[in-house]
């Protein structure tokens, strides 16, 4: 084995030693003020998971809201102490821009609306945070990462997983060849439990892959460090043609790295998967569940990994408040958001041709 991490002593590693380590990389130096950030968009993820974790964010805080569906409004108003004039809809959105109690705008919507309240976010001086995937093409990816450029604000994409310490651990294993050079790597991800606009292609862009897959897609990248140069892919067999109709229900696919290292990946609406494991030339590593919110669990060829799980969301927001307070570098950007997009495109390419897609 190579590399001077030894996993085995990672045994019972204390929690408060891991969250200082990652404050001390993503927070330093605290800031003197919090930014505000509003969520546009009430749904699950802000309701159960970005909203509470903006209750232990240290360099940012929940200023506002933007809904279309007025009966949420009461609620969040008495829940999280939101005022009258930090609440808007889809229409008059634009009138955010006058508002200095707002710094961030966060886009929870459908993937098909990413594009346009990314857009509109940045032309009312807004930074913005932009959930996954980034957009539904390419093209879309573009036009945000240029809006935001040209209105001078930053633009992040909601990789939560590079603030999770088992992750984190697996870009220094993988990339820092702790067991050696790294000879394949398998990544799933899949539920059984997918309902609403994610079913719906003109909102979702696409089926598993979009919602699921794109989490493999980003553990393939950051457990090797590298760019895929070619794609393979196949479509499952759809057991529920009537709701999957005009999107995939599961999904294989191969991509190839640099010097012929395989990713093989896979991901679906009917089973549930939750996998990433790599294998090198002198041990392997695993986490498992893998993209979960809590309760992410690793091992290796020399022992369990025992890190504490940490709010994810809250650290993530944290980093790039940090950023924008700092003027330092996006550590999630959107030009990452964009070849993730550009991967899914080619992976719709082999699943639809059959043929091998180059990257290159």
């Amino acid at each position: 084995m190579t590399g001077n991490i030894n996993y085995e002593e990672k045994k019972g590693t204390d929690r408060e030693t891991v969250l200082t380590e990652l404050s001390q990389e993503i927070l330093v130096p605290l800031p003197e003020k919090k930014l505000g950030v509003a969520l546009v968009g009430l749904g699950e993820y802000s309701s159960g998971q970005l909203a509470p974790a903006l209750a232990d964010t240290k360099c940012c805080y929940l200023a506002g809201i933007v809904t279309g569906t007025e009966s949420k409004i009461a609620e969040w108003k008495v829940k999280y102490n939101i005022p009258d004039d930090n609440i808007y809809n889809y229409e008059n959105f634009e009138q955010v821009s006058t508002n200095d109690a707002i710094d961030i705008l966060y886009i929870v919507l459908p993937n098909a609306l990413h594009a346009e309240y990314v857009i509109r976010g940045a032309n009312a001086g807004k930074h913005i945070i932009c959930e996954k995937p980034m957009g539904v093409s390419v093209r879309e990816c573009d036009d945000m990462i240029n809006a935001c450029k040209q209105a001078g604000k930053m633009l992040s994409i909601g990789y939560r997983l590079h603030f999770e310490p088992h992750h984190r651990d697996v870009m220094k294993m993988g990339q820092g060849k702790v067991f050696g050079e790294l000879v394949h790597v398998n990544a799933k991800h899949g539920s059984t439990d997918t309902k609403g606009w994610r079913l719906d292609k003109n909102l979702a862009g696409g089926g598993a892959l979009m919602d699921l897959g794109i989490y493999c897609i980003q553990a393939a990248r950051y457990t090797t460090g590298m760019e895929p140069v070619a794609i393979k892919a196949t479509e499952g067999i759809k057991t529920k043609p009537g709701i999957f109709n005009n999107i995939e229900e599961s999904l294989t696919w191969e991509m190839e790295f640099p010097g012929g290292l395989i990713a093989n990946c896979e991901t679906s609406y009917s089973s549930e998967m939750n996998l990433l494991h790599a294998d090198a030339a002198h041990g392997w590593f695993e986490l498992s569940p893998a993209y979960a919110y809590e309760g992410i669990k690793g091992k290796t060829a020399t022992g369990f990994v025992d890190l504490p799980n940490v709010k994810q969301q809250a650290l993530q927001m944290d980093a790039f408040a940090h950023a924008i307070l700092t003027d330092g570098p996006v550590k999630v950007p959107g030009e990452m958001g964009r070849a993730d997009v550009k991967i899914i495109e080619a992976v719709y390419q082999a699943m639809k041709t059959g043929d091998r897609v180059s990257l290159e």
